[in-house]
């Protein structure tokens, strides 16, 4: 089975700019970004950006941008303050950003794994696993079948010690 293309794109004020609408419009994308204040715009220079940001604007302020953007903030932004703040990633005390980026890579994997275990048997933390023998030998399976694809991961890490993939969503050259 293979994933269709997006249809949509939800995001905040940092994204919203000229080109990104122009560029989202030509690949057939609809946009849901928040424009920011910026007052009354002038049109003269960039006629051609008119339109998909009058276009975008007008779906924003609709009912399905304000369904999207709820959801947005439901998944997007709790994930993200609860890694930073919960988690205590809004002041890391490490040296470097290698060692920052292996750090929070920990943290939203265990975010992630609790959602699982969550979704998986009712309890997010392992000391809502008190008095559960079922479901923590089948935590304990799913956690040895998700464990051997990391472990051959983390067989081909690079001498410097960071797998190829975290190297790549960092930007940095491999």
């Amino acid at each position: 089975m293979q994933a269709s293309a997006p249809t949509a794109l939800v995001g905040d004020r940092g994204y919203h700019s000229n080109d990104t609408l122009l560029t989202l419009q030509a690949l057939g994308i609809r946009a849901y970004l928040v424009e920011p204040d910026r007052g009354r715009r002038c049109w003269r220079e960039a006629p051609e950006a008119q339109g998909p940001v009058y276009g975008n604007r007008r779906r924003v302020r609709g009912a399905r941008g304000r369904r999207l953007m709820r959801r947005r903030g439901e998944y997007v932004e709790r994930t993200f303050a609860h890694v930073y703040d919960t988690g205590g990633l809004r002041r890391v005390h490490l040296r470097g950003h290698p060692n920052i980026l292996k750090r929070l890579i920990v943290h939203a994997g265990a975010f992630n794994l609790g959602l699982l275990m969550r979704h998986a048997i009712g309890r997010g933390t392992p000391r809502g696993l008190q008095g559960w023998r079922r479901p923590c030998f089948v935590l304990s399976l799913i956690v040895s079948w998700l464990g051997a694809p990391l472990r051959a991961t983390l067989a081909t890490c690079r001498p410097d010690g960071f797998p190829p993939f975290a190297l790549a969503a960092t930007g940095s050259p491999q």
